[in-house]
């Protein structure tokens, strides 16, 4: 292991502050840094951080980011690591080091310098990013929901539309207030779901010109031949059967040909108006991650993996979450990049770690689906969990949205501890009635 005089410890760096690096940093710093066993630091391009399941809320409104984002400096003194500000843009194998972009303010001054960071263990969980797959015209008219800024540049433009709209003397221009989210999955439904509730609740707040029924119309279009294909049918179908009853309209069997300023064009020839656009189908791994100093890609940018989530040509470089691809035993298929096999790599990386510091193995990761859950704002939730004990179980209505809320704090738990959640909750509990349901700036 390469030493230094100025670090004498272990180094481990984890790039990436989303569910799986900050709750490895958290875990590492816990179990190595407090004791002096090592020295962790996370890089991350952004000073907070928010669970990505919960973006589409802060799209919609109906959730504030300020008051559920985690500050990493402040989780870094609280878990014995180091954070360091900075967006990775490339890598030096020969000399294990990451290298870091400038940084710089919004009026485009160098706040940060250009920096490199030497490391003995690296891991890289950068997530993911939305994927356009090069369709002409999502890049320049779609909205991507890949971070809290992105979402929150939505909902002001959410805002912005029906203030216009219910102040304009004009009639409304078709697709005026209408939304339409490309891609099925939980993302794009949850999105649905919560702007049907916003949209109520900006009319109730003042907006009484409007007229939902006429005025307002979300859209889902989706190339699969049903919405959630990631839940069993009976669930899809009941999923379903909410949105159409609360007016959204979905297309299914429907490819994307092109999209332009107001409308969505579809291979066979439907065309969706609608001056907000959400594409919620497909994801890739960051560019700069492309054959990254010779480390192995696939097509999407994620860097392959062993079982032990060892890069393929690098036995010091790890990487987790949806950056990763990473074999199931006896199937062809990867893991999913879904937040519950982040949650798994980083518990299993906390082990392999500690066993490299110790001359052990590392440790193989298996995958464990433990089901799906998804929430369709206050109206209902759906999911199916699994178990050793119970096999399959389907869930709907309060029982899921209990369920969907506990997997949620079991994340905040892994990064802050019961006592601090405990008490947040607590607090957001009073808060609750002396705050309007969706945030109107």
């Amino acid at each position: 292991m390469t030493r230094t005089s100025e670090s004498p410890l272990h180094r481990i760096v984890v790039v990436g502050g989303g569910a799986g690096g900050l709750e490895l940093a958290s875990k590492l710093g816990k179990k190595l840094g407090k004791k002096k066993r090592a020295h962790i630091t996370l890089i991350d391009a952004n000073l907070t951080h928010i669970w990505k399941p919960l973006l589409h809320e802060v799209a919609a409104g109906t959730m504030d980011s300020n008051e559920d984002k985690i500050e990493y400096m402040v989780q870094a003194r609280f878990r014995h690591f180091d954070f360091r500000l900075g967006r990775m843009d490339g890598l030096d194998r020969s000399q294990r080091q990451v290298k870091v972009a400038p940084t710089y303010d919004a009026d485009g001054f160098e706040i940060i310098p250009r920096r490199s960071f030497n490391y003995d263990t690296l891991v890289i969980a950068v997530g993911s990013n939305t994927n356009g797959f090069g369709i002409p015209g999502v890049q320049q008219y779609c909205v991507y929901l890949d971070s809290a800024e992105q979402a929150e540049r939505f909902h002001q433009t959410l805002l912005k539309n029906y203030i216009r709209a219910n102040t304009q003397t004009t009639p409304l221009k078709e697709g005026q207030l209408h939304v339409a989210i490309v891609g099925a999955g939980a993302t794009g439904v949850e999105l649905a779901a919560e702007l049907h509730d916003a949209s109520n609740q900006l009319v109730a707040y003042g907006m009484d010109r409007i007229t939902l029924e006429q005025d307002v119309k979300i859209s889902i279009i989706e190339a699969g031949d049903r919405i959630l294909p990631a839940l069993p049918p009976r669930l899809s179908l009941a999923a379903q059967a909410q949105l159409q009853q609360l007016g959204v309209r979905i297309y299914t069997n429907e490819r994307v040909s092109r999209v332009t300023e107001d409308e969505i064009h579809t291979a066979s020839g439907h065309i969706i108006p609608a001056q907000m656009k959400v594409w919620a189908a497909g994801i890739k791994a960051p560019d700069f991650l492309k054959d990254v100093d010779g480390l192995e890609t696939n097509p999407i940018n994620q860097l392959v993996v062993e079982q032990t989530l060892q890069t393929t040509r690098d036995e010091n470089i790890f990487a987790l979450g949806d950056c990763a691809s990473c074999p199931q035993p006896g199937s062809d298929r990867p893991v999913p990049p879904r937040a519950q096999a982040a949650h798994q790599q980083a518990s299993t990386l906390v082990k392999t770690i500690v066993n490299r510091l110790e001359g052990k193995p590392a440790e193989k990761y298996v995958y464990r689906d433990y089901g799906s859950l998804v929430s369709m704002s206050r109206y209902s939730t759906v999911g199916s969990l699994m178990g050793s004990l119970m096999g399959s179980v389907m869930l709907e209505g309060r029982l899921a949205k209990l369920v969907y809320i506990t997997l949620y704090k079991s994340h905040l738990m892994a990064l802050q501890g019961f006592f601090r959640v405990a008490l947040n909750t607590l607090a957001n509990l009073l808060k609750r009635s002396a705050r309007p349901r969706m945030k109107l700036h």
